[in-house]
C-alpha cells in the first residue's frame, strides 16, 4: 500500500484507510467472526490507518476494534477516533465531554494514546463552540501524550474554511465530495488547507453506495437526477468489464492532495477487493466516459446540520 504524509504531522498514512463505522452495525447486523476478519483484512492489505467514532454502534465499533487489534503490535497501526457525536441528535461538544470521551475510547480501544481526535460532524453545532471551547480542550489533553493530533471532520466546504481561519489544527475529514460525482472538496477547500499545512483526509469515495453496483438505500439524500446518472455510469462500467465502485475508488485514491482516503466495509473480501483495486492502474477511457454521465449533476450534493454551516 502507498503511503503519503499526512500534512505536517509526521505521520506516513496509506492512502487507502479502514473505515469501522460497518463494524458498530450502522448498516446491517454484523458478526464477531466478520468484525475481526475485516480489521485481519485491512492490516494484510496494509490499511493500517484505522477510523472509529463512539458514535458508531453507539460504542460498538470501539470496543470490537479493541478486542480485534488486542495482540496486534501498537506501533503496527493508527488509530483514528473522534467524538462530540454519539447519537443521531445528541452533539456535545463541550470540554468536560471532550475528557471524558477521550478516557472512553481509549478504554474501548485497550490503547495508551490515540493518534488522531477528530470533532465529529461539526455542522450540527454553532462552529464557534468548536474554536474557543473544543479544540483547546484537545490542545490540551495532546499535551497529556493521550492524543498526539487533533482535527474535525463534517461535509459541507463552509465548515473547513470557517474553523481553519481561526484555529490551528493538524488534519480535517470530508466525506461523499471527492468522488467521481462531486469533487468540491478539491475544488474549493483542498488548496486551503495544503497553505495550512492541515493534513487532507477524504472518506466515503462510494458516497453511501451511490457509486457502487449496490441498491441504492432509502436513506441517500442525493436527488433523482444523481441517482439516476449513477445508475448509468454502473451500466456502463458493467459494459466495459470493470465497475463503478472500483473505478470510484481508484479516482478517489489517485489524488495526490489527499493524504488517505477511508473506505469502511464489515465483510473482509470487499476490504481485501479494495486493497487489490488501489494497486491497479486507473482506466484513463472508462474515466472520461464516467466524467461525461455526470456532467449535468456534477457537484449536486445535499445540506447537513445548522442552515449557518452550509
Amino acid at each position: 500500500m502507498h503511503t503519503r504524509p499526512l500534512g505536517t504531522t509526521g505521520l506516513d498514512v496509506p492512502i487507502l484507510a479502514f473505515g469501522a463505522s460497518s463494524l458498530g452495525q450502522e448498516f446491517r447486523a454484523v458478526t464477531l467472526e466478520e468484525a475481526l476478519g475485516s480489521v485481519r483484512a485491512a492490516l494484510e492489505g496494509g490499511m493500517n490507518l484505522i477510523d472509529t467514532s463512539p458514535f458508531y454502534g453507539r460504542g460498538m465499533s470501539e470496543v470490537l476494534l479493541g478486542v480485534a487489534l488486542k495482540n496486534v503490535p501498537r506501533d503496527s497501526y493508527l488509530l483514528c477516533t473522534k467524538l462530540g457525536r454519539y447519537d443521531l441528535t445528541h452533539f456535545d461538544f463541550s470540554a468536560r465531554r471532550v475528557a471524558e470521551s477521550v478516557d472512553v475510547s481509549l478504554h474501548r480501544l485497550g490503547t495508551d494514546h490515540l493518534d488522531i481526535v477528530l470533532c465529529h460532524d461539526v455542522e450540527f453545532v454553532p462552529l464557534q463552540q468548536i474554536i474557543d471551547e473544543t479544540i483547546p480542550a484537545l490542545r490540551k489533553i495532546q499535551q497529556s501524550g493521550k492524543v498526539r493530533f487533533v482535527g474535525f471532520s463534517g461535509y459541507p466546504q463552509k465548515i473547513f474554511r470557517f474553523i481553519c481561519e481561526q484555529a490551528a489544527v493538524d488534519c480535517v475529514l470530508n466525506y461523499n465530495q471527492y468522488t467521481l460525482q462531486n469533487t468540491r472538496f478539491a475544488e474549493e477547500t483542498i488548496p486551503a488547507l495544503k497553505a495550512k499545512g492541515v493534513g487532507v483526509m477524504n472518506a466515503g469515495p462510494f458516497s453511501a453506495r451511490l457509486l457502487t453496483d449496490a441498491a441504492l438505500p432509502a436513506w441517500l439524500k442525493e436527488p433523482e437526477s444523481v441517482k439516476q446518472a449513477a445508475r448509468s455510469a454502473a451500466e456502463l462500467c458493467r459494459s466495459r468489464g470493470s465497475s463503478l465502485a472500483k473505478l470510484a475508488l481508484q479516482f478517489s485514491l489517485a489524488n495526490p492532495d489527499i493524504a488517505t482516503t477511508v473506505a469502511g466495509s464489515a465483510n473482509p473480501l470487499n476490504i481485501r477487493t479494495w486493497a487489490t483495486w488501489a494497486a491497479e492502474p486507473l482506466d484513463a477511457e472508462l474515466l472520461r466516459d464516467v466524467q461525461a454521465i455526470f456532467v449535468n449533476v456534477k457537484n449536486v450534493g445535499h445540506t447537513e446540520g445548522l442552515i449557518q454551516n452550509n
